[in-house]
């Protein structure tokens, strides 16, 4: 691209100068012979003025008086009746440029100059001419040159940025080159790289959340496998076997919510629900963990509640808050349940040191962990809560309590209430 740019380029301006300078030497050959006409008949008309002016006071008109008067590379005859002719400078050979000039006494001055004194005027005119098309020529090789660089460096770096993301770099690099085509182009590649930077953060947040929120219902559901290949009791296995039903169909809920939340993490699917069976649920679920580790988990508070939301992502929420107390907290686990207002909230507090006041409210970022973890559990469960409309917070740093806020839905009256009411 480089090359074609400085041949086009110079192409160009040797067609201008071809058009421009073959036109200027034409005029300027016209010019300069007209001028050499003009001075050589100037030449011969005050040759005869002065001529006139001697015989007018009778005085003699030599050859040694008019050389004065005629310059060297010129000749002139003086031509005057019953005189021999008068001749000053030496006769040129060849073409000659040749003008004369009638006096008043009847006499002629003609007045001759080589052609050749033109034709060296114009040489030199057309040298000049030549060397200013030569100058214009090395400015328009170095002009091109400058802007093939300044095009083809764009481009190369653009084609680098192409190849970058084209290999899995999707850095942008707000690079502008002060050409609106190609800063256009710069724009486009790194709204590109902003999307496929988007799109790789996506994946590894699906991959790192698909990791945590899988790891305790497959460790569960192994479980209760282990539990069916240890015993004969056909009740049991039947028991064994309805509760690992149970926890695959929340294994399909806990990975269909991950895809859902990886391509709109705001898109909820709330319904209202009874949050007493999410609750117990979960405490069927997890009690063996804690019996194991010697602790225990408990629940209080109002009965009866309902819910909106989404009953697997609840049931996610208080299981990645039941993990993160066995794995951080100590003593009993307690899960409270109250209303405030129209929401219904879920506490979750254990008898541990809490939160250590370095991270305060970063506990809920991504990465962020107090000890040995993956620091997103807290991370996916706000995502979560905040998916259907609720929200979840740290509401004590020590000892912990975190409190899920989810909207209320008021319990329905039936008509024996209202007799009641009635009644009384």
């Amino acid at each position: 691209m480089r090359r074609r740019l400085i041949q086009s380029t110079l192409a160009v301006v040797l067609v201008v100068i071809a058009v421009f300078g073959v036109s200027l030497v034409i005029v300027e050959t016209r010019t300069i012979s007209e001028s050499a006409r003009e001075r050589v008949e100037s030449e011969a008309v005050r040759l005869a003025s002065i001529v006139d002016s001697r015989l007018l006071v009778e005085d003699k008109v030599t050859a040694e008086i008019i050389s004065d008067q005629v310059a060297e590379d010129r000749y002139a005859v003086i031509r005057i009746p019953g005189k021999p002719p008068i001749e000053v400078g030496a006769k040129p050979e060849g073409d000659v440029i040749s003008a004369t000039a009638p006096g008043e006494e009847g006499e002629t001055v003609t007045v001759q100059e080589p052609r050749s004194s033109v034709t060296r005027e114009v040489g030199r005119t057309l040298l000049i001419i030549g060397l200013v098309a030569l100058l214009a020529v090395i400015a328009a090789v170095l002009l091109a040159v400058r802007q093939a660089s300044r095009l083809a460096s764009p481009l190369t770096d653009l084609a680098e940025t192409a190849e970058r993301l084209g290999s899995g770099d999707p850095r942008p690099r707000h690079r502008r080159y002060g050409v609106p085509e190609l800063d256009r182009v710069a724009d486009v590649l790194d709204r590109s790289a902003e999307r496929i930077a988007r799109m790789l953060t996506a994946e590894r947040r699906l991959a790192a959340d698909a990791s945590h929120q899988l790891r305790t219902p497959l460790t569960a559901l192994s479980m209760r496998l282990e539990e069916i290949t240890l015993t004969d009791d056909p009740d049991t296995v039947k028991e064994e076997a309805t509760i690992a039903l149970a926890q695959v169909e929340r294994l399909t809920d806990v990975v269909e919510r991950l895809l859902t939340n990886s391509r709109d993490p705001r898109t909820g699917s709330a319904v209202t629900f009874d949050l007493d069976e999410v609750i117990k649920q979960q405490l069927a679920e997890w009690r063996p963990a804690y019996r194991s580790a010697g602790r225990a988990i408990v629940t209080s508070g109002k009965r009866e509640l309902r819910a909106v939301g989404t009953p697997g992502a609840v049931a996610q929420v208080l299981a990645a808050l039941i993990e993160n107390s066995l794995m951080h907290g100590g003593g009993t686990v307690a899960l409270r349940t109250r209303v405030t207002g129209n929401q219904v909230v879920v506490e979750v507090t254990d008898e541990g040191p809490g939160v250590p006041a370095d991270l305060g409210a970063r506990i809920f970022e991504r990465a962020i962990s107090g000890r040995n973890s993956t620091g997103i559990g807290l991370a996916v469960a706000r995502d979560l809560a905040e998916a259907d409309g609720g929200r979840l917070e740290m509401l004590q740093a020590g000892p912990p309590v975190f409190g899920l806020f989810l909207s209320r839905t008021p319990p329905q009256k039936s008509p024996d209430d209202e007799t009641r009411r009635t009644v009384r």
